[in-house]
């Protein structure tokens, strides 16, 4: 029995679509953006080089696990002198896999590089569809783990933000653009996480009774609030990120200077 776009009854449209306005400009706009986020984020992540100017630690380096990071980055390194590598290699691996595998992500990126569809009522170019059952798309059903991993990685650099109140010295009482940087960042990255769907669905995905579970229940719908926003905070939260590290480089490489308020 015929179904979809073949069913009877069914107009039959030679021209891919009847949209009239510039449908285009979206994916289009997606590719391009995501594409320089990829150049940008590849490029830093080999460059093992200017991602610490105290008290600013890049995202893109937090934590610095490996024993070859530079002095003043943390304790904790986790990972010998065997690894010989950018100390970024170990880290990005995980908020990576964490867009990667986002709904929302998902959706742009089906859309920009495979037309999967292209927009809505426009017509793909693929014969079929498999759907994510398939290798590496059936990878995405990990989603929810990196979430979690994801919230690890939140309040790490919530830290960071944190120590950024002091000064190279290490004294408290200190602020600056990177301060307030770090801090944005920080709090991008809470909403992109919180606003997730599958922290609504961890909160209160399973409830049978809203009624029994009343904290729950007001979690649940502020972070139902913040899901409609998803959109809007994966892209903030996409470039706050990349933006935080181009400061810090900067800072770092002595190509600008840390503006203090006090």
């Amino acid at each position: 029995m015929s179904v979809g776009t073949t069913a009877p009854g069914r107009a039959q449209i030679s021209s891919r679509t009847l949209r009239t306005d510039r449908w285009w400009v979206q994916p289009v706009v997606t590719v391009a953006v995501l594409v320089a986020f990829i150049i940008y984020a590849t490029i830093r992540a080999f460059w093992n080089g200017d991602y610490y100017a105290a008290p600013y630690l890049s995202p893109f380096y937090s934590p610095c696990l490996a024993t070859n990071c530079v002095p003043g980055t943390g304790e904790v390194h986790i990972v010998g002198g065997w690894w010989a590598l950018s100390p970024a290699l170990l880290v990005l691996i995980f908020p990576l896999g964490f867009r990667l595998t986002c709904y929302y992500y998902r959706k742009a990126y089906y859309r920009g590089f495979w037309a999967s569809p292209p927009a809505c009522a426009v017509a793909e170019p693929h014969g079929k569809y498999t759907g994510e059952r398939r290798v590496p798309l059936v990878l995405n059903n990990a989603h929810r783990y990196f979430f979690y991993i994801g919230l690890i990685f939140n309040v790490i650099l919530s830290y960071d933000a944190i120590l950024a109140f002091r000064n190279a010295e290490g004294a408290w009482g200190h602020a600056g653009v990177g301060t307030l940087v770090l801090v944005a960042n920080a709090v991008l990255l809470w909403l992109y996480s919180l606003s997730c769907h599958s922290c609504r669905h961890v909160i209160g995905g399973r409830l049978t009774h809203f009624s029994k579970h009343p904290v729950r229940y007001r979690a649940w719908t502020l972070v139902s609030k913040l899901n409609t926003r998803h959109m809007l905070f994966a892209w903030a939260s996409l470039f706050g990120v990349a933006l935080a590290d181009l400061y810090v480089a900067l800072v770092a490489s002595g190509t600008i200077a840390d503006l203090s308020f006090f």
